[in-house]
């Protein structure tokens, strides 16, 4: 848009804005197509797929007391087989807790510190999660169970790729 003879135009890139003096900015929408794409940081990225698997995890055992006989087995002490005990669940609480620390520690560990522990540690929970499996002949959780997996295997990957400050080398 050409600016009027007197009122000066300024294009500020990126921003579709255009200053025209007076009365201040205006919207352009010869650009209103482009979308900006933020950089994601690596420790966001890590942190959103462990807060992903916790939702995975929830929703398993939730829908898990939809399965025909599921309920009456925990009202008389056992899960899949497993006796419910303080042990168990103890067990249980210790698994979910470290997956939920997770999401704190990928944003405060130190790059090198937090690269191995999300290398790591993913590789437990992929074995458990493949062993519950066993057996199972439901398909949601097939289904999530390798969402879960997937999601693991991408921790290990960013970790992995993790990027390094420019002039440093592997180490």
């Amino acid at each position: 848009m050409p600016a009027r003879r007197g009122t000066p135009s300024l294009v500020r890139r990126g921003t579709g804005m255009r200053s025209r003096g007076k009365g201040g900015p205006t919207v352009s929408t010869s650009n209103s197509r482009i979308l900006e794409e933020g950089k994601i940081g690596i420790r966001l990225k890590i942190a959103a797929l462990w807060i992903a698997i916790l939702f995975l995890f929830a929703y398993g055992d939730i829908f898990g007391f939809f399965n025909t006989g599921r309920i009456e087995q925990v009202i008389a002490g056992k899960v899949s087989g497993i006796k419910i005990t303080q042990g168990f669940l103890f067990g249980v609480s210790v698994y979910i807790a470290i997956a939920s620390l997770m999401v704190f520690l990928t944003l405060v560990l130190k790059p090198r510190v937090n690269r191995w522990t999300n290398i790591v540690l993913p590789i437990p929970y992929i074995v458990s999660i493949v062993a519950s499996a066993i057996g199972e002949s439901w398909a949601y959780f097939y289904l999530l169970s390798l969402v879960e997996i997937a999601l693991l295997v991408l921790i290990v990957w960013y970790a992995w790729t993790w990027p390094r400050e420019e002039g440093t080398t592997a180490g």
